[in-house]
């Protein structure tokens, strides 16, 4: 399953696979493969990613089209 939003994300943040990879403390190669799906994505990693980019896990990995969060 490709995860087209992580990508979307990042891009629209303006920040490269690099970039990001540093931010979450992991590699390059495996947050390649995170966008691509060809590696599953471990729960600890989504939700960092949820906070970096302060939006839920539901939206990250498609189950719901609002973007922000309900506080």
């Amino acid at each position: 399953m490709k995860f087209q939003r992580i990508q979307d994300l990042r891009t629209d943040a303006d920040l490269s696979q690099r970039e990001l990879s540093e931010i979450l403390h992991i590699s390059q190669r495996s947050y390649s493969h995170y966008e691509t799906g060809s590696l599953n994505i471990p729960i600890e990693m989504l939700i960092r990613l949820a906070n970096y980019y302060d939006t839920s896990i539901d939206y990250l990995v498609g189950r719901t089209d609002r973007k922000k969060m309900i506080k």
